[in-house]
C-alpha cells in the first residue's frame, strides 16, 4: 500500500512538473527605442528650457526683494541672455547633441551659482 501511494505522487509531481515546463516564460517588458544617434530627446531640450524659466524666475524675485542691485541683475540678466542664446542655436537644427546639452547644462550649473551669491550677498538695492 505505502508503495502505491509514493508511485502515485511520483507520477502527479511528474505531471505538474512536466505542465508547468510546458508554458511559456513570462516575456520581459519592451523597452522604449532608444533615441537615434547623437540627440538628445525632447525631454532633454525641454528640461534645459525650463530651468532657463525658473533661472530667470529668480532674477525677477531678487530684483523684487532688494537682494539683487539693478548692476547685479543687469549682469545676471546678460549671462542668461547668452545662455538663452545657445539653447535656441543648439535647437535650431532640430536636434540638440549630448556634446550641446552637457555645455549648456554647465551653463545653467554656473548661473544658477552666480545667482544665489549675488542674492546673499552683503549688497542690497536702495
Amino acid at each position: 500500500m505505502n508503495l502505491k501511494r509514493m508511485s502515485l505522487a511520483l507520477l502527479g509531481t511528474l505531471l505538474i512538473g512536466g505542465a508547468l515546463a510546458a508554458q511559456e516564460p513570462p516575456k520581459p517588458p519592451v523597452p522604449p527605442p532608444p533615441a537615434p544617434a547623437g540627440t538628445v530627446t525632447p525631454h532633454r531640450a525641454a528640461r534645459m528650457e525650463r530651468r532657463a524659466d525658473r533661472q530667470q524666475k529668480r532674477i525677477d524675485q531678487g530684483v523684487k526683494s532688494g537682494q539683487l542691485t539693478p548692476h547685479e541683475a543687469a549682469k545676471l540678466e546678460r549671462q542668461e541672455a547668452r545662455t538663452d542664446r545657445h539653447i535656441a542655436k543648439a535647437e535650431a537644427d532640430g536636434k540638440v547633441t549630448p556634446g550641446e546639452a552637457r555645455r549648456i547644462e554647465r551653463q545653467q550649473n554656473r548661473e544658477s551659482r552666480r545667482i544665489y551669491r549675488k542674492k546673499h550677498n552683503a549688497r542690497v538695492a536702495q
